[in-house]
């Protein structure tokens, strides 16, 4: 008997702190060298993950998308408890679900949605530091959230994209960018003087170029500081170079959050 060849998506969390990034490179730990060799076990033949995008070495995820083609007739709630028992404590499938045949987790994604998490306070916060951008120095948190608003809408974000990019267009579509303080701090994490807070810069999309919602967290920060103006940001969203916008935030405080598809 041929076996049924289905196609399944999961959905997938993994602290990015230790991982070369998303895509298998050879001699590198990846997330999806990870996945492939466990799943691959599973099936009984080498497996391809194919994911919504790509991360960078130390980007987490709390609900990256990938899907599979396998044979082996397992149920999609086992497959999650069979991964989850050899994968390493750093990533965890939270969900599997048969989808039709055409289904592909990158070609299919109409958006995505990040948050980048900032420490804002004079002492760095050890349990965050996997996990969010340390920023000492004085803040302004209503500069920075005018500044994000500038963000939304089709802009030209060649000054917001890594060095020695190779993309058709430059031209992206931001459909929210918003900057908030988090209201209830998990008590592990919380200054004991109230003196420490954690910003939370959201912005979705229908898409983003490499490391472009970093270099929009860095230049927040700066705004932040008062060392960029809202018109420098105007400028640099009008096609400017590279170094008229922010720095490349540090990869730990970028989360992708979810992954938008059609209904």
């Amino acid at each position: 008997m041929t076996a049924r060849v289905r196609t399944l998506r999961l959905v997938l969390a993994y602290d990015g702190a230790d991982f070369a990034g998303w895509q298998r490179q050879a001699g590198q730990r990846t997330v999806q060298g990870e996945l492939e060799e466990v799943i691959g076990r599973i099936e009984g033949a080498p497996v391809h993950v194919a994911a919504s995008g790509r991360t960078d070495a130390g980007v987490h995820a709390a609900a990256q998308v990938a899907s599979i083609t396998l044979t082996a007739a397992i149920t999609p709630e086992r497959l999650v408890r069979a991964c989850n028992a050899t994968l390493p404590v750093d990533v965890r499938v939270l969900a599997a679900e048969e989808m039709p045949d055409r289904f592909h987790a990158r070609i299919h994604a109409r958006g995505k949605t990040y948050r980048y998490f900032i420490w804002h306070a004079p002492a760095g916060q050890p349990l965050l530091r996997r996990m969010a951008w340390h920023v000492p120095q004085r803040l302004s948190l209503a500069a920075m959230q005018e500044a994000a608003a500038l963000f939304v809408g089709e802009h030209d974000f060649s000054a917001f994209q890594a060095a020695g990019s190779s993309v058709q267009t430059t031209v992206r579509r931001i459909w929210t960018s918003t900057v908030e303080p988090d209201a209830a701090l998990p008590p592990w994490c919380a200054a004991p003087d109230d003196r420490g807070r954690l910003l939370t810069f959201e912005v979705a999309g229908s898409g983003f170029l490499r490391h472009q919602v970093r270099a929009m967290a860095g230049t927040l920060v700066l705004v932040g500081k008062g060392r960029l103006t809202l018109a420098d940001v105007r400028r640099a969203l009008a096609g400017g170079a590279r170094a008229t916008a922010g720095p490349t935030a540090p990869a730990c405080g970028l989360h992708l959050w979810k992954v938008h598809y059609p209904e």
